[in-house]
């Protein structure tokens, strides 16, 4: 008797094996997602929103990663569904269904104060939305600035990116006068501003920094200082963008990585608009001249 158990065992295990490995592979089928939406509020709260469309079988939503907190998941009228994890929240199974389902969770300990700028570390390979607190209209992306103006976010497809921003940056403004004219440059950083000095016969702006790794935006004006232009720290060029420029003034972005003095060279400052005029003019009567003089002798 012992045996013919034994034996119906054994044959039962094999049978219930390859069912079992079967749907480990189906539920491993990844969902299709219709959006990732990742919303940072201003107190550094992140909240992540995947809506995955309706299919016929299991399939796999991976989850960004991070400490997941308040996981639910819902239907399109809001009924609320059973949770199935995979690992520490590494993933959800979303089970048959005729309708969409939404997926939201809170990511804590993610977004990390560092220098006095919000820094999120981000990897996640489906496209996914950002938004940003409406008060931002500046973030820095792997250390470029992204000028969101009225946008009230970033896209991105296979996101593998540093996202950062600050509240109430310092701001220096300094009155330049020059020839009886007075021009504003406003200088945006957590770092200290000294010696700030304006150059006209070298066409340069400088200023010295105390800090290292800190993002300075120099707002010019372009009346005073025009481009194209070259940023130095210490006699030695270094990256910078200028990333935006409403008619009138220039937004030039750098991060020097030690403290020293910051030099933006320029080609034009304003003394010279006031010699480049009469040069024109006078080239236009020398090349005028000739035909006056036809008219003349007509």
């Amino acid at each position: 008797m012992n045996k013919i158990i034994a034996t119906f065992t054994i044959i039962l295990l094999i049978l219930i094996i390859p069912s079992v490995s079967a749907q480990q592979i189906n539920v491993e089928e990844k969902a299709n997602q219709k959006s990732v939406t990742v919303t940072i509020n201003e107190t550094g709260d992140v909240h992540v929103v995947h809506i995955v469309n309706s299919a016929n079988t299991p399939k796999q939503v991976e989850l960004i990663d991070g400490e997941i907190q308040n996981l639910i998941i819902t239907d399109e009228e809001g009924e609320k569904k059973a949770i199935t994890t995979i690992g520490n929240n590494d993933a959800v199974i979303i089970f048959p269904s005729g309708s969409d389902s939404i997926i939201e969770y809170d990511l804590k300990n993610v977004l990390l104060l560092k220098n006095n700028l919000w820094t999120l570390d981000f990897l996640y390979l489906e496209t996914t939305n950002f938004v940003i607190p409406e008060e931002l209209d500046l973030i820095f992306v792997n250390s470029k600035p992204v000028y969101l103006d009225n946008q009230k976010g970033i896209s991105c497809h296979g996101c593998q990116m540093i996202i950062e921003y600050a509240f109430n940056e310092p701001k220096n403004i300094i009155d330049v006068n020059w020839e009886n004219k007075e021009f504003f440059v406003e200088i945006t950083t957590f770092a200290n501003i000294e010696n700030f000095e304006f150059n006209q016969p070298t066409k340069e702006i400088k200023f010295n920094v105390n800090e290292s790794n800190q993002f300075i935006t120099t707002i010019i004006p372009l009346e005073l200082l025009w481009g194209p232009y070259a940023v130095f720290l210490d006699d030695e060029k270094i990256l910078f963008q200028d990333y935006k420029n409403n008619g009138t003034h220039i937004w030039i972005n750098m991060r020097p990585g030690t403290a020293g003095e910051i030099s933006i060279i320029g080609t034009t400052v304003v003394p010279e608009f006031s010699i480049i005029a009469p040069l024109a003019i006078g080239f236009l009567i020398i090349m005028m001249a000739p035909l006056i003089k036809k008219i003349n002798l007509r």
